[in-house]
């Protein structure tokens, strides 16, 4: 299968308050970029909101030092649910994201210090390597980890979203689909035990199987040195049942809502999704317009039911108030854009 997908390009997350959170994840995460900012209608949305039509707010947010964005998105039109039971780890969905860092004690001090609030200390993942684990103040939850690759220094402790911990009901059966369809192929661990580094977390003293997927050969693209490797990584647990964690809720509600993939030409991922059982539940045909940022996106759902969308960027504002915007449209989307231009996103940089 050819590979037209570059890298995770942002995880969405479901927030009552969008300006509220972003303050947050600026001040802990220096998600301080905004390549959108945008309230409208999600149109097309309806087969994951009841049938409806409802509004919103977004903000698409990123890390100069390199890494994915969060997408921070907040229903105007409905009141943003939460989960009717605890989420726990295991869960069907996304329930971790996980964000870069230069060095994870100095992050771990910093953020601790800046008052984020943290599930238990330093802990040690089982590659053993440093992490530790942060809730927002809407009750998501972080994971921090060792960076790989960096776009440019920055002064902020983390870089950006690397990775996301995935709870599944079959992980050969999801391996496959992350693996084989999305370009995960290379296996980092394959481990079962209840593990150490989740006791501080919902559900964490259970027995889960865990498996940690990278890329044997990340792709080129027009962000891939903006956006950098990352990980995807599938829990299953095994002494209880798990649930859905948007059960009788809207993608939109309180949570993280999707795995967002920068990738080129839509059509051939469209076929080459839908000849392996996973056909698009969502398509914008031919292209949307958030007024600042265009292109073409999709959706479809992993063997769970946890939402995918792809994205083929069009357009993204530079600065905005002279009308000066970066377009890749023409351009050759396997190759790599020049980190001059990439750097040029610092203009936009919100500071508080």
């Amino acid at each position: 299968m050819k590979r037209n997908i570059i890298g995770i390009q942002q995880v969405g997350v479901g927030i009552p308050d969008v300006h509220k959170a972003w303050t947050y994840y600026r001040k802990h995460f220096g998600m301080d970029i905004p390549i959108f900012q945008e309230s409208a209608e999600a149109k097309l949305m309806t087969p994951y909101t009841g049938g409806k039509v409802h509004s919103r707010s977004a903000v698409l947010a990123i890390n100069i030092k390199g890494g994915s964005g969060l997408e921070i998105w907040q229903f105007t039109s409905r009141k943003t649910e939460a989960p009717l039971f605890e989420i726990q780890l295991g869960d069907y969905g996304i329930m971790i994201a996980k964000i870069k860092a230069h060095d994870v004690k100095l992050a771990y001090e910093q953020l601790k210090k800046n008052g984020a609030l943290m599930l238990g200390d330093l802990q040690k993942a089982p590659d053993d390597t440093h992490c530790f684990y942060v809730k927002d103040e809407f009750g998501s939850i972080f994971q921090v980890v060792q960076g790989k690759d960096w776009f440019r220094k920055g002064e902020h402790v983390t870089g950006g979203v690397c990775g996301a911990v995935i709870g599944v009901s079959d992980i050969d059966k999801s391996r496959k689909f992350y693996g084989d369809l999305l370009g995960y192929d290379h296996l980092i661990y394959d481990q079962t035990a209840v593990f150490d580094d989740y006791k501080n977390l919902p559900g964490g003293s259970n027995k889960f199987r865990r498996v940690l997927l990278s890329k044997t050969k990340e792709n080129s693209g027009n962000f891939s040195k903006l956006l950098g490797s990352s990980t995807i990584e599938l829990i299953q647990v095994l002494d209880r049942t798990p649930r859905k964690m948007f059960e009788n809720r809207f993608w939109g509600d309180l949570g993280f809502i999707h795995l967002c993939f920068d990738v080129y030409n839509m059509k051939e991922l469209e076929k080459n999704f839908a000849e392996n059982g996973y056909p698009f539940t969502v398509d914008s045909s031919t292209s949307f317009d958030m007024g600042e940022a265009a292109g073409h996106f999709s959706y479809i759902e992993d063997p769970n039911g946890t939402l995918i969308e792809f994205v083929e960027t069009y357009r993204i504002p530079i600065l905005k108030k002279i009308g000066w915007y970066l377009d890749v449209s023409k351009r050759d989307r396997t190759k790599t854009l020049p980190d001059w231009m990439l750097g040029t996103l610092k203009f936009n940089r919100v500071k508080d």
